[in-house]
């Protein structure tokens, strides 16, 4: 494991700005050459609840039914006591994931590359066979699920991504994924006060635009959950209970939107979004076991008691906004 990257990995410039590191393994899925071969069974998910990148991932793989094309190894949300960033199976029996027998998920990265010296970072798709990360893109992997791999969908399966709408939902999700996404780590990582206030600041301007946008149509693209949609909600539903205090991200909570909070409720409620979320384990790591976090955080060990989650359960009306029930658009394949 010497090649991992030790203690902080270098992701705060000189005027203590957040960069998050790049992805390293980035080949996509399809059909073409040097594609990664679209095969059920071939590949295993790997995520921990508390990521808004891995969980959004597994989101999209339950919405479309993609559960028995790829299998799901979950890593905890606690921390390794160990001196690099790494993400630990210490859930599983003898803490080793079932499936490939790793007890850290550097080991699937560095199978896939003995010189990789990155945070190794979830999700990661990992061919089973090899034991080795194929792709670590969490930008562009629910796009993947979402096309090349509809031939494993289920029966009916949503169209979260629409070909007509292709060029809008990426032109937007670039947006959130900086602003907000992005913004609450580029709050809670900074290492300057003009940095922490520039990310605060564009976060929460954000914010008020999405809110805008939201009083007017139930989803970010009228009647229909999409990819985008995704996107936000793992974002907005860590953000009452990690982002606000965690990452000092504190000028409103979600709660205080009226059309952002009614849109999280919407969402939460919807099989795929609620079911996979877990609270416990997201309190857990942003206050627990957050390494990339300021020492006099991780130092406190205290968990927050709050707060109340019963209340994503409460009615949301949004669908007077839309007229409708269904909250997908069907695929016509």
């Amino acid at each position: 494991m010497a090649n991992i990257q030790k203690e902080q990995p270098v992701e705060v410039d000189q005027k203590g700005k957040f960069n998050r590191q790049k992805n390293r393994f980035t080949t996509p899925f399809g059909n073409n050459p040097g594609e990664w071969p679209v095969e059920a069974g071939r590949y295993r998910l790997l995520w921990s609840p508390v990521c808004p990148w891995a969980h959004r991932s597994v989101i999209v793989r339950r919405v479309l039914g993609l559960e028995d094309a790829i299998s799901l190894g979950t890593a905890s949300p606690m921390r390794p006591n160990i001196p690099r960033v790494d993400w630990a199976f210490s859930l599983d029996q003898n803490g080793v994931d079932p499936v490939l027998g790793i007890q850290y998920i550097s080991e699937v990265y560095l199978n896939a590359d003995p010189n990789y010296s990155g945070r190794p970072t979830v999700p990661a798709v990992v061919e089973i066979q090899t034991k080795k990360v194929v792709n670590n893109d969490y930008f562009r992997l629910t796009n993947y699920f979402e096309t090349v791999w509809s031939p494993f969908h289920k029966e009916n399966a949503p169209n979260l991504y629409p070909e007509d709408l292709r060029k809008e939902i990426d032109s937007l999700s670039d947006v959130i994924f900086h602003d907000v996404n992005n913004g609450v780590y580029k709050c809670g990582f900074a290492r300057s006060q003009e940095a922490y206030e520039e990310a605060f600041d564009t976060l929460f301007y954000r914010l008020d635009l999405l809110e805008r946008r939201l009083s007017k149509n139930r989803f970010l693209f009228g009647d229909y959950i999409t990819d985008s949609d995704v996107r936000l909600y793992a974002t907005l539903v860590r953000f009452d209970v990690a982002y606000y205090s965690a990452f000092k991200a504190n000028r409103n909570r979600i709660a205080d939107f009226p059309n952002l909070w009614g849109y999280l409720r919407d969402l939460y409620q919807t099989p795929g979004f609620g079911d996979t979320t877990d609270f416990q384990a997201i309190k857990v790591h942003y206050h627990l076991s957050n390494h990339i976090a300021s020492d006099d955080q991780k130092g406190r060990n205290i968990l927050p008691k709050g707060p109340d989650t019963s209340i994503f359960q409460l009615p949301h009306h949004r669908e007077s906004l839309s007229g409708k029930e269904e909250k997908f658009l069907i695929s016509k394949k």
